[in-house]
C-alpha cells in the first residue's frame, strides 16, 4: 500500500505552467509527456464510498493503468492500493471489493462516473537529472522504464524523480439514465522521492502563476458534486461539558476502528492490534462513562465479540515473534530444526488460518450491524442529564472511581493464597488497570493514565510469560508424540517461567510506589 502525498489546484483554461527549473533542490526538469486516460469509478447506488472520501476506479492509459483504491488518510496524504487490469471492465475484483466492505456494508458496486483526461506530465529531477528532450522516455512510458515515478535516463545516467506535476484537462460524465457531463482543468503536484519542503516550493510557484487550491478533494468529488451524500448531522454536546469530552473520544476511536478494516483484511503489520485497541478503548469508555452515555450494553457486547475475533490472530502474531526472539538468543546447540518449525512455520500457518476467519467474520451481517451501531453512536449518542456537567469537575471523579476499582481488585487478590485462583484475580487487576488507563486517556489526565499503564504493563509481562509457558507445553507434547527432541521447549519454559516470576516479584514494589 502506497502513501500518496499531493497538492491539487484549480487552474483556468489559459493557465501556463511556470518555469520550475530554478526550484531549490531540483537539478533538472523533464520535457512534458502526454497521456490519454480513461477512468471508470465504482460505488454503491447511494455513493457510500464517495461519502467517506474513498475512491475505487479502473483506469486505462498512462504508466500506472490498472485498478486503484484510494483510502482516506491525514490531510494531504491518501493511501492507495493498486492492482493490475482485469478482463472485466464492469466487475470489481473480489479482493478490492472486500477492502471497502466497511464502507459499502455489503451493498453492490457498479460504475457511477467516467473521467476522460488529457494529461501532460512534467517531472522535477534529482541527481543526474537534466532538462531537454532527451531527458525522459517516450509517450506511454513516462520514466523510460515502464514504471511509475521511478527514475529517468539522461545519456545513460539515472535520475531521481522528486516531484511529478500533472496538468489535466478533464471531461467527467456522471453515469445513469441521463448522463451529466462536466469539463475542467486542474494541476496536481505529487511527491515522489523528494521531501515535503520541495513540494511546498513547487506549490508556491504554481500559486504565483495563478493556480488556486482545489475546491474538491478528488476528480470524482468534482464530477459528482452535490450528488455525494452529506455526512449525517452530529449532535454537539455543550462546550466544556463532560459529554463533549466523552463523545469526542468515542467518535475518534469509532473512526479509528473503521479505518483499520482494510488494513486488517490485508494482514498488514500491527493492523489487527490497532483495530483491537480501538475496540477496547471504545468498550472501556462505554463502561466507564455509562452514567454519561446510557444504554450501550448491547454495543459493548458486540465490541467484546469483535475483540475475540481479532484476538486469535493477534495473540499468535505476538507469541510467534516472541519465540523467534527467544530461539535466536539461545546457544545454537540447544535449538533443533523441528522446534523452529513448530514455533515458527506451524504457528504462522495457524496465524494465516486465523486471518482467514477474521476476513470471513468481517464480511458478515453481524459485523456490518456493529459498524452501523458505531455510526449511530457517533451521530447521536444517548447522553444522559449528567453529560451536561462541567468536565473539569466531573471527569477527575470518574477517573478516581476507576482507579479505586484497581486498588479494590488488588486488595482482593492479596488476600488469596498463591495459586490458580490468585492468578485469575491478578488478571482482573490488570483488566481494571487497562480500563482505568483508557478512562484517564479519555479525560485527558495523562498522569493517571501513565500510572494505570505501568500497572497494566508489569502484570502484562507476567501474564505473557504464563501464556507462553502454556503454548510451549502444548507444542512440547505434540513434539513428544512425534518422536522429536523436546529439550528446546524445556529451555524456553524455564526462560518464560523466570520472566513471569520477575514481573510477579516486581509488582509489589511498583504498586507501593504508585499507590
Amino acid at each position: 500500500m502506497a502513501l500518496e502525498i499531493e497538492d491539487k489546484f484549480d487552474v483556468p483554461e489559459g493557465f501556463a505552467l511556470p518555469d520550475l527549473s530554478g526550484v531549490p533542490g531540483c537539478e533538472g526538469v523533464s520535457e512534458p509527456l502526454s497521456h490519454r486516460l480513461t477512468a471508470v469509478y465504482f460505488d454503491t447506488p447511494d455513493l457510500r464510498l464517495a461519502a467517506r472520501g474513498v475512491t475505487l476506479r479502473r483506469r486505462r492509459g498512462g504508466d500506472d493503468e490498472g485498478w486503484h483504491l484510494k483510502l482516506p488518510k491525514a490531510k494531504g496524504a491518501r493511501q492507495e492500493i493498486t492492482r493490475p487490469l482485469t478482463r472485466s471492465a464492469k466487475v470489481v475484483p473480489a479482493e478490492l471489493a472486500s477492502l471497502v466492505l466497511a464502507y459499502t456494508r455489503g451493498a453492490p458496486l457498479a460504475p457511477v462516473a467516467r473521467l476522460e483526461t488529457r494529461r501532460s506530465i512534467t517531472r522535477l529531477l534529482g541527481p543526474g537529472g537534466a532538462g531537454g528532450s532527451g531527458s525522459m522516455g517516450g509517450e506511454g512510458s513516462a520514466d523510460g522504464t515502464g514504471g511509475a515515478g521511478g527514475t529517468g535516463g539522461t545519456g545513460g545516467t539515472e535520475s531521481t524523480v522528486l516531484v511529478e506535476i500533472a496538468d489535466d484537462r478533464v471531461k467527467g460524465t456522471v453515469l445513469g439514465d441521463e448522463p451529466v457531463v462536466r469539463r475542467w482543468r486542474e494541476v496536481e503536484a505529487e511527491l515522489k522521492e523528494g521531501d515535503r519542503g520541495l513540494l511546498e516550493k513547487v506549490a508556491k510557484r504554481l500559486r504565483k502563476a495563478g493556480a488556486t487550491p482545489a475546491d474538491s478533494a478528488s476528480k470524482l468529488a468534482r464530477v459528482l458534486g452535490d450528488r455525494i451524500p452529506a455526512p449525517p448531522p452530529r449532535i454537539r454536546p455543550e462546550p466544556g461539558s463532560v459529554g463533549e469530552v466523552v463523545v469526542a473520544y468515542l467518535r475518534a476511536h469509532a473512526d479509528a476502528l473503521i479505518a483499520q478494516d482494510p488494513h486488517v483484511r490485508l494482514a498488514e503489520e500491527d493492523a489487527v492490534h490497532k483495530a483491537r485497541v480501538a475496540g477496547r478503548r471504545l468498550r472501556s469508555a462505554l463502561k466507564a462513562f455509562k452514567r454519561i452515555v446510557a444504554g450501550t450494553e448491547d454495543l459493548q457486547e458486540e465490541l467484546r465479540w469483535l475483540g475475540e475475533v481479532l484476538g486469535e490472530a493477534r495473540d499468535l502474531e505476538v507469541i510467534r515473534a516472541r519465540f523467534a526472539g527467544r530461539l535466536d538468543g539461545l546457544d545454537p546447540r540447544f535449538v533443533t530444526a523441528d522446534a523452529r518449525r513448530r514455533l515458527g512455520d506451524d504457528l504462522q500457518a495457524r496465524e494465516h488460518e486465523a486471518y482467514e476467519r477474521i476476513r470471513g467474520v468481517l464480511s458478515e451481517s453481524r459485523y456490518f450491524a456493529l459498524l452501523d451501531a458505531l455510526d449511530a453512536l457517533a451521530a447521536d449518542p444517548p447522553l444522559t442529564a449528567a453529560a451536561a456537567k462541567n468536565a473539569d469537575k466531573a471527569l477527575p471523579k470518574i477517573v478516581d472511581r476507576n482507579w479505586r476499582r484497581v486498588t479494590d481488585a488488588y486488595e482482593a487478590a492479596r488476600r488469596m493464597e498463591e495459586g490458580a485462583e490468585r492468578e485469575a484475580a491478578m488478571h482482573d487487576v490488570r483488566k481494571a488497570a487497562k480500563r482505568a488507563r483508557y478512562t484517564a486517556e479519555a479525560a485527558g489526565m495523562s498522569g493517571a493514565a501513565e500510572r494505570a499503564k505501568e500497572v497494566q504493563e508489569v502484570l502484562g509481562r507476567h501474564q505473557d510469560g504464563v501464556v507462553a509457558q502454556g503454548v510451549l507445553l502444548e507444542e512440547a507434547e505434540r513434539a513428544r508424540r512425534a518422536g522429536e527432541d523436546t529439550f528446546p521447549y524445556g529451555v524456553l519454559v524455564g526462560i518464560e517461567s523466570a520472566e513471569a516470576a520477575r514481573a510477579h516479584d516486581e509488582f509489589p514494589v511498583v504498586w507501593s510506589r504508585l499507590a
